[in-house]
């Protein structure tokens, strides 16, 4: 599946198709522990918060078909916490498994890398949420813990596991961004 897929920077166009993906997600996954599918609306303001922020936010695409989409945003608000970020990604429920989220991911951590960012942190929703937490694995994150049952969603408690990989010089050197 991987010929012909680009990964780029999302665009207005890609809105509909993101918010149809993560829709798909809210409604029938435990990925998102969101119970209602944001608006059209909702995800532009979404996005353009992350972008405001000077945050990557890309899809991949096939052709002009968006597959999935990821995106980095502040993990906290504080100042102590502005190198590290928390990382999203959703596919296409229906491609999955294919190695377009590893594609996704891969180009995620290295556009963050580039902007001097030293830490990310993955949240994902559901510890039985196997290929979620093994794509964050293959690309170099480490289980850092979980959080049993802080979620409630389709009648049951859901964990969330925590995964953590370092940027660039992670915790090695001071940060070089201005804070």
């Amino acid at each position: 599946m991987q010929d012909g897929v680009t990964i780029r920077a999302s665009t207005d166009e890609d809105l509909a198709a993101i918010t149809a993906i993560y829709g798909h997600h809210v409604r029938h996954g435990t990925a998102s522990f969101e119970l209602d599918p944001p608006t059209l609306a909702e995800m532009t303001a979404r996005r353009a918060a992350i972008l405001a922020k000077g945050m990557p936010y890309l899809v991949a695409a096939d052709g002009t078909t968006v597959l999935g989409y990821t995106y980095a945003g502040p993990y906290r608000p504080r100042p102590a916490y502005a190198d590290t970020v928390e990382n999203s990604i959703y596919m296409r429920h229906d491609l999955t498994g294919r190695g377009v989220g590893r594609l996704l991911l891969t180009a995620l951590v290295t556009a963050c890398a580039d902007l001097g960012l030293r830490q990310m942190v993955a949240v994902v929703g559901d510890s039985a949420n196997q290929p979620s937490i093994r794509l964050h694995e293959r690309c170099g994150f480490r289980r850092v813990g979980t959080l049993t049952a802080v979620g409630w969603k389709f009648g049951r408690w859901l964990d969330s596991v925590m995964l953590q990989r370092a940027l660039g010089d992670g915790d090695r050197t001071p940060p070089t961004r201005p804070h």
